[in-house]
């Protein structure tokens, strides 16, 4: 089943706006097994809006549009829609009624363009909107399929996750089930050469490799008459991955991130972590607090950026920034060291770098970041050259840096 995205909106081709719902929603059509070969972006025009409308349902069996559907007059989605499928627009007074709870919780007063947004085609299926006024619609006509999403990701993603993805997974003759498998520690050409074969041979289950930050992940989809036998096929695929890539598989929760995974690391070896940041300036901390719960196992973050807050909060010596510098080797350990101390916790993970993009030489290069984690009375130092704007940076230290901890949990643990 071929399926075919339109994003709507002048702000998309202006680029005030970044398209992350052509990115989720391709993403969730993958999962499902539906074969996307366009994706458009189309101001609010309304000539240009019918034309892509009709180019699209000739190549595509369904068609979702995300965005358009608001009160305001450039809002045009749903009224060319019905222009194109020949439908009439009626009230609906479901959605109606849901307008006007929405404005009275709100304790918002209701204008009288908001109204709008509870007029539908005529025979299409509405699809409540959880968290705004703007329902979602369903058409079906003639064996093809135009379904209608808000804008805003906050509306969007849920509405498309509660209603439309299993909506599309009844439309399919077989089932999709797929399993993926997050792998961190190793790159993307490595990752890809490990497993060039299984790509290659690849028929039903399919294998394909994602690059994120300083991760891998790697989607395992099998399409079968049923979800027990496409798990079946799936697992012995799993379990090869698992074979080749060893502790370097962080999980195979989908939703389960590199911190989540780490600290349930700390949790199950009743660890405590303190961290210890200059260049990347909280985000190693930041990361970690994105995780519920963290407050059983993480002890303080410490931003130390200048060299006298190395010195006075972890004890970094003076004569070692004086030798080698803040960004060494000898200083990373000094901090992880010093960060444990100062905190009488288990385990300290340090990061110390230039980002760039000035305060480069040609003996210590902007992208050079050296990572410490002390465990056990052991400090474990790792040198990086990243390449990429100070953001990129940035990020990709945190990543290696919850890498590295991870890694060290697991040499001292085992699990």
């Amino acid at each position: 089943m071929v399926v075919e995205l339109i994003s709507v909106g002048t702000e998309l081709l202006l680029g005030n706006t970044v398209n992350t719902n052509a990115c989720f929603l391709a993403e969730k059509c993958a999962i499902l097994g539906l074969s996307l070969y366009y994706q458009t972006s189309v101001g609010d025009n309304e000539q240009r809006l019918a034309e892509t409308i009709q180019t699209a349902q000739k190549r595509s069996d369904v068609v979702i549009l995300s965005g358009g559907l608001g009160p305001t007059q450039d809002d045009l989605t749903k009224e060319v829609v019905a222009n194109v499928m020949g439908k009439t627009l009626i009230e609906d007074e479901h959605t109606k009624e849901r307008i006007n709870d929405y404005f009275t919780k709100s304790q918002i007063t209701i204008t009288e363009n908001n109204w709008k947004q509870a007029f539908v085609p005529e025979g299409a299926i509405v699809v409540d909107n959880e968290n705004g006024t703007a329902p979602g619609v369903i058409m079906e006509e003639n064996g093809k399929t135009v379904i209608l999403l808000p804008g805003p990701p906050n509306e969007l993603i849920p509405m498309f996750m509660n209603d439309i993805y299993p909506y599309l997974n009844k439309l399919q003759p077989e089932t999709i089930y797929s399993k993926m498998v997050k792998v961190c520690g190793v790159g993307e050409s490595t990752a890809e050469t490990m497993i060039k074969d299984l790509i290659d041979n690849q028929t039903n289950p399919t294998v394909a490799p994602y690059a994120k930050v300083g991760e891998v992940h790697i989607r395992v989809t099998a399409r079968a008459k049923d979800e027990e036998e496409a798990k079946k096929m799936i697992k012995p695929v799993v379990k090869e991955l698992k074979a080749r890539f060893g502790k370097n598989v962080y999980s195979t929760d989908e939703n389960e991130t590199l911190e989540e995974a780490v600290i349930k690391l700390l949790e199950k070896n009743e660890l405590k972590v303190t961290t210890a940041e200059s260049c990347t300036g909280g985000m190693l901390a930041a990361r970690l607090v994105n995780v519920p719960g963290v407050s059983e196992v993480f002890r303080e973050g410490f931003v130390t950026y200048s060299n006298k807050a190395k010195r006075k909060i972890l004890s970094v010596q003076k004569s070692t920034l004086k030798k080698y510098g803040a960004v060494s080797e000898k200083t990373a350990k000094e901090m992880a060291k010093g960060g444990v101390f100062a905190t009488d916790t288990d385990v300290c993970v340090a990061i110390t770098g230039i980002a760039g993009p000035d305060g480069g030489t040609e003996e210590k290069p902007v992208g050079l970041v050296y990572i410490a984690c002390y465990i056990d009375d052991k400090v474990t130092v790792r040198e990086f050259n990243f390449k990429g704007n100070r953001s990129k940076i940035r990020e990709q230290s945190v990543v290696k840096a919850l890498t590295l901890l991870r890694e060290c949990i697991l040499d001292v643990y085992g699990k």
